[in-house]
């Protein structure tokens, strides 16, 4: 059986929380999501082109991106770091899901950074909410400086120590 059989029914999506549309954050996030599930992701939700109807509670398009998110099996949550931890766009996106049961699957907290000073963010500021809203974590939180988002490499190290368990969790739901 080969390292990725099993998982074409698996469910991948990408959020990202940059206020500007097809980001780095974006490409990074992606990159995330393709090489963890083998596939390009089934979802993207890039809230920067959803304008103020995030912040529309009774935005039916936001809703259904909600509870399709929330029943992914992989999603991958990305954010530049603003001041120490993930932009309030992707708050305010992030407050629509129950606690505790809004995110089903795994879930894999992404910031970029202009700086190493902020590489904990992930840890500190992402991971505790996307496991408060459900979603298990694994490993770490991953931060890539900003001015690496296009490289490869900077991803491997962080890749090779949490893919097998991805896939593994992965394969098992599918």
């Amino acid at each position: 059986m080969s390292e990725l059989e099993g998982l074409s029914s698996v469910s991948t999506a990408v959020v990202v929380g940059n206020p500007k549309s097809a980001s780095r954050t974006l490409t990074a996030a992606t990159h995330v999501a393709r090489e963890l599930s083998g596939a390009d992701p089934d979802l993207v939700v890039d809230l920067a082109t959803l304008g103020p109807a995030v912040l529309d509670w009774r935005s039916t398009e936001v809703a259904e991106l909600v509870g399709q998110v929330g029943q992914a099996d992989l999603v991958v949550v990305a954010s530049p770091t603003y001041k120490g931890t993930y932009t309030g766009l992707l708050k305010v996106f992030l407050d629509r899901f129950a606690g505790g049961t809004g995110l089903r699957g795994l879930a894999v907290p992404l910031l970029l950074g202009a700086g190493p000073a902020h590489a904990l963010a992930p840890e500190l500021t992402l991971r505790p909410v996307l496991t408060e809203l459900g979603a298990t974590v694994p490993g770490r939180g991953l931060f890539v400086l900003d001015s690496q988002y296009g490289d490869a490499a900077a991803y491997d190290p962080w890749l090779d120590a949490t893919r097998p368990w991805v896939r593994s969790v992965l394969q098992a739901a599918a």
